[in-house]
């Protein structure tokens, strides 16, 4: 059975979230749908990261077997046509050796945050950005997200439901900037543990907003203690860009 990769693009605002549960509606269940329309193959859509629900995707990438030796376009062309509901989107479809795996394959991913930052309300950046009002300082966020680059325990700034046996990770990038009224954060590693991200740039929220100094983040960080993490970020803004192979 020839496998394929999927690159897949997604607004994750109508979805549980990517994996499949009982709860609502994932983006995998969606693809598998579809999937099920067009290729006899029992469909087993793995994916390389599981974001949250609210979590967009630009290039979240997946891998699938079929039974097919489809073309690379024509899967792309015919799984696009039959994926309900929409805003979800299969940008590039190709064939991969066996031995490819979505999640264990990858050797870094990368996500971007948007902050709106204004006074005025959301409106076609609505679920898809976190507004704050008051004025963000981009260069004193950027300047305390460093300290948070590097090989740490991350304890503080995970989820407490988070599964992962060990908290120490190794953030690449974490980089702050100003483009006209949103603050970009992007984010890079070879994995992340669940709500990372959200944590950190919550904990960057309260820098920026000048309740919090690089101090208190370092601080924040070397306590591992869950309960001094600033804030989390609404999943709203996150999106996952890119990933490595």
């Amino acid at each position: 059975m020839p496998r394929f990769k999927l690159i897949i693009e997604y607004d994750g605002t109508a979805y549980v979230g990517w994996q499949r549960q009982t709860n609502g509606l994932s983006v995998q269940e969606v693809i598998e749908t579809g999937l099920k329309q067009i290729d006899p193959a029992p469909c087993d859509l793995r994916g390389a990261g599981r974001t949250d629900s609210g979590v967009h995707a630009s290039a979240q990438v997946g891998h699938v077997d079929l039974a097919k030796d489809w073309r690379g376009d024509k899967l792309r062309e015919a799984l696009n046509a039959r994926m309900r509901p929409e805003r979800v989107a299969i940008l590039l479809a190709e064939q991969v050796p066996d031995d490819f795996d979505a999640r264990f394959s990858a050797t870094k991913r990368h996500y971007l945050y948007r902050i709106v930052n204004r006074r005025a309300p959301l409106t076609y950046d609505f679920g898809r950005a976190w507004l704050v009002k008051r004025r963000l300082d981009a260069d004193a966020m950027h300047d305390a997200a460093q300290v948070l680059v590097g090989n740490h325990d991350f304890s503080t700034f995970r989820d407490s439901e988070c599964q992962a046996e060990n908290p120490v990770r190794t953030l690449d990038r974490l980089d702050v900037s100003r483009v006209g009224d949103e603050i970009h954060i992007y984010s890079s590693a070879r994995a992340f543990l669940h709500r990372q991200v959200r944590s950190m740039v919550g904990s960057l929220e309260h820098v920026g907003s000048g309740k919090w100094s690089a101090r208190d983040l370092e601080a924040a960080l070397k306590s591992c203690d869950r309960a001094r993490c600033g804030q989390v970020a609404p999943a709203a803004g996150l999106y996952l860009i890119g990933v490595d192979y």
